[in-house]
């Protein structure tokens, strides 16, 4: 039967292929042609947020490929078992789905990253050491993935070797079924593992399965000649300039951080302790418009949830709001946690909007998050010393390798605000960033505002704090 279905598909694929490939789309115009994109659905290429707002790492970089041509972009999101037929079909620009040019007659970019494919088990399960141990073994994979083919050329090699490919989902929803019956092996990209981690403490690798794979984009069977050239100009720019890096910071740079037992202690205060705490920063998000997930990730990082914490600097409460900032923001009781989260959101909008409008987010929200760990006097200073240095002041990806700087020195000796410890700035950034994406996997959005909350979305009126 599965050989039929393969049969068929082939001859579908075929048929559109001579049929329906009429030739390349126009050249993107503004105006006239936007660039259409073919794309699945998964954490490194399309997700779609709360808000309707799409990000992903595939996602960012056509963007910017866009935004050079000065056109619109159109993502077409295929399900992952139409997306073989959609790449041969043509009628796109480009396919850009975390794709290697494996596609016969099929033009691909030069490459934009290397990965490769790994096996992953639950951490509790005995590892496997051999490609040979994978005899009578079942491996489970994405549906029209790269590691769905890499399981099915071993198939060929290896003995009772049988492979489940999983088209409901993406592959994180697949490794939070890792180590139930039947679920106790599953391919996955090698890129994805540290980012999955975040969210499946549990998950090991074992193996590496086939060699060293490029990620490009597909053009097509015949794609316009002047597209061809502009994205390969503008992968050879983005490699050299630092803009791929910058982009591939806001999806891998924090990832690193948390260690397991971090994860699983969080991932237990959120089923015990959040729950009493949810309205508040319900309540937060309606009167300042951040996130209350951020919030809640930045109270968790500053006092684990704690409405008693106090730090040997007199920092307190929920928030860790010293007094003088406390009684600017108009707080009262500082271990009052209602009254600690509503002035630590304020807060953070207070720091967000002294920043120059050319600071982009997210970038804006993570120098924001630093300057409520080490004061905006020293995050003004860190900046000028990034102008100094001639690295850019704007972007988080530059400054978290500047505020260490803070604690040097040959650096804070010169400044009027004096020393200061960036770099545990950075590191509160960066778990604030992995508590962020763990709460916003595991917990809904806020519902609709139902209740009236005082207070002006964003404002706090007549407080002032010194640069």
């Amino acid at each position: 039967m599965r050989e039929i279905k393969s049969l068929f598909s082939l001859i579908v694929i075929l048929f559109v292929t001579a049929c329906g490939d009429g030739g390349p789309l126009p050249f993107p115009t503004p105006g006239k042609q936007d660039l259409i994109v073919v794309t699945r659905a998964g954490p490194l290429t399309y997700m779609a947020d709360d808000t309707a707002s799409a990000n992903g790492l595939e996602h960012d970089l056509t963007t910017a490929f866009a935004e050079e041509l000065g056109v619109g972009v159109k993502y077409q999101v295929v399900p992952p078992n139409e997306l073989e037929e959609k790449i041969a079909g043509g009628a796109y620009h480009l396919a850009a789905a975390w794709l290697s040019p494996v596609y016969e007659n099929i033009l691909a970019s030069p490459p934009l990253f290397n990965t490769r494919d790994i096996l992953v088990q639950h951490e509790a399960s005995l590892p496997l050491t051999h490609l040979d141990q994978l005899t009578g073994k079942t491996i489970h994979a994405m549906a029209g993935s790269r590691q769905a083919a890499t399981v099915r050329k071993l198939i060929e090699t290896i003995p009772d070797l049988k492979l489940v490919e999983v088209e409901q989902g993406d592959i994180l929803d697949l490794l939070d079924s890792l180590g139930k019956p039947p679920v106790n092996y599953v391919v996955m990209d090698a890129r994805m593992e540290e980012l999955a981690n975040q969210f499946v403490p549990s998950l090991r690798s074992s193996l590496t399965l086939g060699e060293s794979a490029p990620i490009v984009w597909l053009l097509g069977a015949h794609p316009n000649p002047e597209l061809k050239a502009r994205a390969e100009a503008f992968i050879k720019r983005i490699h050299q300039d630092g803009t791929l890096a910058r982009i591939e910071e806001r999806y891998f740079g924090h990832v690193r951080r948390l260690t397991q037992p971090d994860i699983e202690k969080f991932l237990g205060e959120i089923e015990k302790t959040l729950p009493k705490l949810r309205k508040h920063f319900h309540s937060a998000e309606q009167i300042s418009g951040i996130d209350w997930r951020l919030l809640a990730a930045l109270a968790y990082q500053e006092s684990h949830w704690d409405s008693f914490a106090t730090s040997y600097t007199n920092v307190r409460g929920l928030m860790m709001l010293t007094e003088e900032t406390a009684d600017r923001l108009g707080v009262s009781n500082r271990l009052d946690a209602r009254e600690s989260i509503l002035g630590g959101a304020r807060y953070v909008n207070i720091l967000k909007d002294m920043l120059p409008a050319e600071v982009q987010e997210p970038d804006r929200t993570w120098l924001a998050l630093a300057g409520y760990n080490i004061g905006p006097g020293h995050l003004n200073a860190a900046r000028s010393i990034a102008r100094q240095l001639n690295v850019d002041a704007n972007t988080w990806y530059d400054m978290k390798r500047v505020l260490p700087l803070l604690a040097k020195p040959k650096y804070y000796s010169r400044l009027k605000s004096g020393r200061a410890r960036g770099g545990e700035a950075v590191i509160l950034v960066e778990n604030i960033r992995s508590y962020y994406d763990i709460l916003t996997r595991n917990e809904p959005p806020q519902p609709p505002f139902t209740a009236k909350v005082e207070g002006t979305p964003g404002k706090m009126p007549g407080i002032k704090l010194k640069r």
